[in-house]
Parts: C-alpha cells; structure tokens; sequence
C-alpha cells in the first residue's frame, strides 16, 4: 500500500501538468490561410483536414485541438476574407471623407482577389445546407467594415462635408455592394471597383441628401 501510495503521489504533477497546457495559437493564421487555399482549390466537399494539416505543416492533432470538426475550421476561415479589423482608432483622418475612404481602402492582389472568389464559389453547396456558411458568405464578415464606414461618414458630417444623413443606412452601402460582386457575380473586387463605388455612389448619394425634416407641428 505504501509503495502504491508513492507512487500515486509521484504520478500527481504530471498529470496536472497536462491538464493545465495552455493551448497555443501561434499557428493559428498559417492554418487559416492554408485552409482558404485548399478550399478555393477543391471546395468544401473536397476539402479534408489532413489536406489542410499537410498546406499548413502541422500535425493534424494539432489542427483538431483547436477546431474539432472541419465546419468549425472553414468559419473561422471564412472570417478571414473580410475586409480588416476596421477599428476605430485605427482609421486614417486625412482631412476629408474621400481622402480617408480611399486610404482605408485595402489593396490585394490580383492572386488574393482570385483566391477570395474560388473560396466564396465553393462554398455555395454547403451553404445550402449550413445556415452559419451562409450567413457569413451573406454579409461577409462586414460588420466591422460597416462600423468603419460609418465611423468615417459621421466624421465627415462633423467636419460640415456634408448635410446630416441617414448614416446608419449609408454606411452599408459600399460593404453590401462588394460582399454582393464577390459572393452574386463571383468578381474581385478591385481598387478600381471600390474607388468608382466612393466616386459615384456614395458621395453623390451624401451630396444628394437632404436635412432630415422636422417634425411636423401638432395641432390641439
């Protein structure tokens, strides 16, 4: 009994030094991105977890420690392909609403706008039959986008660019019309594209807009 108790107490730190290994995260991204490339070369049926380990080169325990099925893995995927963290204290201030659309505007090349629209194409048969797919194929991961845009256009009416608007409207209108080009129409959305949309969508739509009306006077 003595000998087994010893033993027992030898065998304790071990196991509680295990039980306390703290997860690591440091391959997280190299295992995302490998993840975006397997799935706009095969899609989602076609894509295995083995094929993702093999892109990343991490040990496949490593990949199912962190997310433990493959639909786990592509959402978290998929929330890489939006358009940045869009924080606010982040966004450039270059003196007009213009300036600082243009300047958040995000670069890609023409591999990355390519890889972004054979993600979202093979992904449609899952999001048939997965509501979280589609939700995140739908907005894009926008909402951050969203939220900077929106940070932008209230700086600009505060600075008396522009007449008060409806900004919670209009600031969804240049996320809602690339997530639409990438996910409807399977087009990159380039530098370009995004410029014609501030040019001659938005400013005009923010130039066009009128005062919101007072409330009409109530009679007794």
């Amino acid at each position: 009994m003595a000998g087994d108790t010893a033993t027992t107490r030898r065998s304790e730190p071990v196991a509680r030094g295990r039980g306390g290994r703290k997860r690591d995260h440091t391959r997280d991204a190299g295992i995302l991105d490998a993840t975006l490339d397997v799935l706009a070369e095969l899609g989602f049926d076609g894509m295995t977890i083995d094929l993702v380990a093999a892109r990343a080169e991490a040990a496949r325990a490593t990949v199912y420690r962190r997310w433990p099925t493959k639909l786990d893995l592509v959402l978290d995927a998929l929330r890489r392909l939006g358009p940045g963290d869009g924080d606010p204290g982040q966004l450039p201030d270059t003196g007009t609403l213009r300036g600082d659309l243009l300047a958040a505007t995000r670069a890609e090349s023409a591999d990355a706008q390519r890889r972004r629209v054979d993600v979202v194409a093979g992904l449609h048969t899952v999001a048939a039959r997965e509501p979280r797919v589609a939700a995140l194929l739908t907005t894009g991961g926008i909402d951050p986008w969203i939220e900077a845009v929106r940070v932008l256009i209230t700086r600009g009416v505060d600075r008396g660019e522009y007449q008060p608007v409806d900004v919670e409207t209009l600031a969804q209108v240049i996320p809602a019309m690339c997530t639409c080009r990438v996910a409807v129409q399977r087009l990159p959305v380039t530098r370009q594209y995004a410029t014609a949309l501030i040019d001659t969508v938005l400013l005009p739509a923010l130039r066009g807009a009128q005062p919101p009306a007072p409330d009409a006077p109530t009679t007794s």
